[in-house]
């Protein structure tokens, strides 16, 4: 594989990284500034809500600028972004910078797969955009851990600093190992996208997308105050508990692809949803016990994650489907769709923690799970079922 796609994998590393490294250090960043965790909590809501409205508005906005100048430029942003989230006097600083943050995120992972895809002959494409994304996947397991003991033992800036640094070897990378000359196709533009959202079948992937993922974030974001204020475990003993999720994600992600192609999308997402609503429901109980815990949060790990390939597969196929000239397209407002349940459930987890404690976030979680099983039962029409042939899916 060449090494320009490795500066690609460094690049979307440091963007998990500093993505979820925040569900882990949200205590101290609420003492340390004197806000409320909820409110804390919006450092993760409102990050993933400017990706929902940042990768289509800016994605069809930088559609016609040079592709290696502006993958380098992004990731530049991405730096200051996080300079200025270590550096932070204030909440209202931080909440900015995460914000200006999110948006290279955004841009990035959008063109970031195309240009992977063009560094390698065709037939390597659907490596070259696995080697790109096995940094967020190294980042789920190793980067939000590591982020949240260096954040837990030092400082909650720490972290943002070392991400800071991490995207600065991004970006030497990037002008070093990237071809000058990088082909594209520019991106439809935003009108021709937003029509894709007259599409009942497209829009209620999006609905169950949005929905199902979300459940997981309205109790993910306060994990690390449901673990020491319920567990009863010390702050560092939390990363062990992000490993132990992270690593079942990444199994419960090639399980739920491999589930898709088995029964397809329709009743693998109704067997991903029920099993993520039963482990979210033992988490009240399973929260009093360190061990007990643990297992619950690998459990709740594979099956909240195992959701992702299968709507992303069922998304492409209805494309094909109905608007096959807008795959690409139909597939990039499924991501925006994750994020924004991201920021809904991370937003609806911080009500429900200031009104009703952090042991009540895990039924509201079960709540949208139950909806999105509801939504899957009744409006997902069989014929939207099968799935994707892969090599469709890094389009």
């Amino acid at each position: 594989m060449p090494r320009s796609v490795l500066s690609l994998a460094i690049s979307t590393f440091a963007i998990g990284t500093t993505e979820f490294v925040i569900v882990g250090i949200i205590p101290s960043i609420a003492d340390d500034l004197q806000v409320g965790v909820p409110t804390a909590g919006l450092l993760v809501s409102l990050y993933a809500l400017s990706i929902t409205i940042g990768a289509p508005l800016f994605t069809a906005l930088t559609g016609r600028i040079d592709r290696r100048k502006l993958v380098i430029w992004l990731m530049a942003v991405f730096l200051v972004g996080n300079l200025a989230a270590g550096f932070a006097p204030g909440f209202a600083t931080l909440l900015a910078a995460r914000v200006v943050t999110a948006f290279a995120h955004a841009v990035f992972f959008s063109v970031g797969a195309t240009v992977a895809a063009s560094l390698v002959p065709r037939e390597k494409a659907n490596g070259a955009v696995a080697v790109m994304f096995g940094g967020l996947t190294v980042a789920m397991v190793l980067g939000v851990p590591l982020g949240s003991w260096i954040g837990g033992t030092f400082d909650w800036r720490f972290p943002f600093l070392v991400v800071t640094a991490l995207a600065a070897v991004s970006v030497v990378s990037l002008m070093l190992l990237l071809p000058k000359n990088i082909s594209h196709t520019p991106p439809q533009s935003l009108i021709s996208q937003l029509r894709l959202l007259r599409n009942g079948r497209l829009v209620t992937m999006y609905l169950i997308t949005a929905l199902g993922f979300g459940a997981n974030f309205v109790v993910f974001t306060y994990i690390s105050p449901l673990l020491t204020s319920v567990t009863g475990v010390r702050e560092s003993m939390v990363n062990v508990g992000l490993v132990v999720f992270g690593i079942a994600t990444v199994i419960g992600n090639f399980w739920g692809g491999r589930l898709a192609d088995r029964l397809g999308t329709r009743q693998a997402v109704i067997v991903v949803l029920v099993g993520l609503a039963a482990t979210l429901a033992l988490l009240p109980v399973t929260a009093h016990s360190v061990i007990a815990v643990m297992i619950n949060l690998a459990v709740w790990g594979f099956f909240g994650f195992a959701i992702n390939p299968v709507v992303q597969t069922g998304v492409v196929t209805v494309a094909e489907d109905e608007v096959p000239e807008s795959v690409g397209a139909a597939s990039g407002f499924n991501i925006a769709a994750f994020n924004l349940g991201i920021s809904g459930g991370s937003l609806i987890g911080g009500r429900v923690l200031d009104s009703a404690g952090v042991l009540t976030t895990p039924w509201a979680a079960i709540a949208l799970a139950v909806a999105a099983t509801a939504v899957t039962g009744l409006a997902l029409r069989p014929r939207s079922v099968h799935p994707a042939p892969v090599e469709t899916l890094t389009r």
